[in-house]
């Protein structure tokens, strides 16, 4: 965390990216607001019990009790007449909190005293981005903000987009009515797009430059495919065993929007195409034969049916199925088209950071030659095998860096998906690209850039 005060000498605070400090009685250094935007999963977010008068619960992230408040919480069923996933509870109403600005919600994930004494790094968000950017003389409220959503919902949805250009509004007046720089993650760099695109004028007058970091532009096909047929483990090791589990996630993503929002861009020139593949038993005359299948695009919709089809979830007492839901993937279907269709407008200057050198799941495996698949519901509790590409490990490099903008510059850099987040290099393309680096101490450098000449 940044220093407040030096002991017992005069008044001042010491600002990292300058190495040295100031008095306060000095000006505060000049800066265009920072708008920080979260992926999935980068927000916190509470239940809120009607019942219990209006008790609020922390349901992600945390560490213990995690997997049981997550099921008694924030299970949910997509209701296609409103496009919203609710919550099964009716007595549960999801929230974001907006203290700090908006930065509390995207910092630590689980800000419990016991992770922050442990210093649990999975659940550090944009805390290095915060911290680094407050060091070099942005100040919460005025010239720093966080921008926070449901991430069960789809990109595209009203009050994600409402509540977006209320905070361009709110960073733009706080600071003289100056533009915006926006800084996004992951799933984030979607949600900007389809503002960009359903909002062009907005976005027009409020934004100065956008950073994307980790966007699946052209989806995350490995990962979302797996996603939908057996769920997500979000931290691996021994410490799964305190986080939610795989299977726990699995009944809430088969009913998130954003989740199909994310399957691979169907129109897409992808190097190859990705694929599903399944080991397979069948039986004609008696005879057995086992059969490797492999399920494109186009044709993995019909596995997802077959596969899901006896998906279900005990909630109190009640049975509910939790099938693919064809709903979904037809609202995902126009929200791919409204991304298709953004377009940055004149005078916005787009910079566009991807990782690299990591394995990435691309083409996912079920069963196995001796251990065949004889019933497509079986997939849903079989650990998958995956082939890999180039990537951050969730998102392929190729899909992250075909964001189809004029972009100023792209830069590959050997960071996993959340590592990002605090890798000096992306740190000090930050700096340099929002023109702060001339007036900065170089942090040395941890990791190497890539196709830094990709346009």
């Amino acid at each position: 965390m940044v220093g407040r005060g030096r002991g017992g000498g005069g008044g001042g605070f010491f600002l990292p990216c300058f190495g040295s400090w100031m008095p306060e009685s000095e000006p505060e250094p000049d800066r265009d607001p920072v708008l920080l935007v979260s992926g999935i999963g980068g927000s916190i977010i509470h239940a809120k019990n009607k019942k219990l008068f209006g008790l609020q619960t922390r349901v992600w992230v945390r560490i213990f009790l995690s997997d049981l408040v997550f099921r008694e919480n924030l299970i949910s069923i997509y209701n296609p007449g409103t496009g919203y996933t609710e919550c099964v509870d009716d007595n549960i109403e999801i929230l974001v909190p907006d203290d700090d600005d908006g930065l509390y919600a995207i910092d630590i994930l689980d800000p419990s005293a016991v992770v922050k004494c442990l210093h649990v790094d999975d659940v550090y968000h944009f805390h290095n981005i915060i911290d680094m950017l407050v060091g070099c003389g942005y100040k919460k409220g005025t010239t720093l903000f966080g921008f926070g959503y449901d991430f069960r919902q789809s990109n595209r949805i009203g009050k994600a987009m409402d509540g977006l250009k209320a905070k361009l509004e709110t960073a733009s007046k706080a600071s003289g009515g100056r533009k915006v720089n926006i800084i996004s993650h992951s799933m984030g760099g979607l949600l900007l797009s389809c503002f960009m695109s359903l909002h062009n004028d907005i976005f027009s007058k409020y934004v100065n430059k956008w950073i994307a970091i980790a966007c699946p532009f052209q989806g995350a096909p490995g990962c979302i495919n797996d996603c939908l047929l057996t769920g997500l483990q979000f931290i691996e090791g021994y410490e799964s065993q305190f986080f939610v589990s795989r299977w726990t996630f699995h009944q809430l993503l088969v009913e998130c929007p954003s989740i199909y929002e994310m399957l691979g861009n169907l129109g897409f020139n992808w190097h190859a195409q990705p694929q599903i593949q399944v080991w397979q038993k069948s039986s004609v005359d008696g005879k057995t034969s086992v059969e490797l299948k492999s399920y494109g695009p186009t044709d993995s919709i019909a596995l997802f049916e077959e596969a899901l089809r006896n998906n279900q979830i005990k909630f109190h007492g009640k049975t509910i199925p939790l099938p693919f839901n064809l709903d979904i993937l037809k609202w995902a279907t126009g929200t791919r088209q409204v991304i298709d269709n953004a377009r940055l407008p004149d005078g916005i200057s787009f910079y566009n950071i991807y990782g690299t050198s990591f394995d990435t799941p691309f083409d996912v495996c079920y069963g196995s030659e001796s251990l065949p698949i004889e019933d497509l519901s079986e997939i849903c509790k079989t650990l998958p095998q995956y082939s890999y590409v180039n990537g951050d490990g969730t998102v392929p490099s190729e899909s992250a860096k075909a964001d189809g903008f004029e972009a100023t510059e792209r830069v590959g850099v050997a960071a996993s998906h959340r590592g990002l987040l605090k890798d000096e290099t992306v740190l000090q393309l930050i700096q340099k690209w929002l023109g702060i680096d001339e007036k900065v101490s170089k942090h040395p450098t941890t990791s190497k850039v890539f196709d830094a000449s990709l346009k």
